[in-house]
């Protein structure tokens, strides 16, 4: 089987996906989207809430005791906030998505004024270029991003099929992704397509890292990772609700920092 088939198969769901919601979107009261918006944040948080059962993970427990995973988890929170605080990754991620919608109009303008536009090209020509449109596209970019990039199945699936051993979890998410996607872009429109890009670059570097170095992960710096992205998920729901804008995107680094505290913690304690 083809390594990085998995994800080039989410990619395909999403923007198949948001296509689908943005045509059924268009014929939804403003109303009804406001609601799927409201589930989907729900669900979210449901999702993250079950992310967190990894604290009480076996073998994360015993790798730094049954106290020290809370810890780990805040402690990753803590140090990989203030490394995407530095980065600006989240004002970085905002204006990339700002960059392609600003782009996707100047393109949609000039193929309308010449010939009759594309689908796409009209969508977005209907719509008049003000802030409201602006943002809707950038939290449609950035929400369904950070929905599909973080999670269990991103980072286990991107293994699985660097390893060799499949694509079944890819195919799984590709699957959950394509529906949310549906109800993502009904709401907040083809910015929820264009996280395929993140959502590619994300999982297409794990699925080589995982190529090139194999199975390195243990069991206890997987749990790790989950439960710390399960915090992240709780982030994004709280964003799909607006009740806070959660400035999940700079907390990422998080990820990279709870399984490597998870090792460190490991060792110092002999385990």
């Amino acid at each position: 089987m083809i390594v990085g088939l998995g994800t080039l198969l989410n990619i395909v769901t999403i923007v198949v996906g948001a296509a689908i919601g943005v045509l059924i979107g268009n014929r939804l009261p403003e109303r009804t989207n406001r609601v799927v918006t409201d589930a989907l944040g729900l669900i979210t948080i449901v999702l993250g809430g079950l992310n967190l059962v990894s604290l009480t993970d076996s073998e994360f427990v015993g790798a730094v005791g049954a106290g020290g995973t809370f810890l780990v988890v805040i402690g990753a929170l803590l140090i990989g906030s203030i490394i995407g605080s530095l980065a600006g990754i989240e004002r970085r991620l905002e204006g990339f998505g700002g960059w392609l919608q600003d782009r996707l109009m100047r393109r949609g303008r000039r193929g309308a004024s010449v010939a009759e536009s594309a689908p796409l090209a009209d969508s977005l020509v209907d719509a008049p270029l003000t802030l409201t449109a602006r943002e809707k596209f950038i939290n449609g970019f950035v929400d369904a991003s950070l929905v599909f990039a973080i999670g269990p199945l991103a980072i286990l699936g991107a293994f699985q099929d660097g390893t060799g051993q499949g694509i079944d979890q890819l195919a799984l998410k590709s699957t959950l992704d394509g529906f949310a996607s549906i109800a993502f872009a009904a709401s907040l429109g083809w910015g929820v397509a264009f996280s395929a890009i993140p959502v590619g670059i994300w999982q297409g570097l794990l699925t080589v890292l995982a190529f090139a170095l194999g199975s390195v992960m243990s069991g206890a710096a997987i749990a790790a990772l989950t439960a710390t992205g399960g915090v992240l998920l709780l982030g994004v729901g709280l964003r799909l609700l607006n009740l806070r804008a959660v400035a999940v995107a700079d907390m990422l680094p998080a990820l990279i920092v709870a399984p490597l505290l998870t090792v460190g913690v490991a060792a110092l304690l002999g385990r």
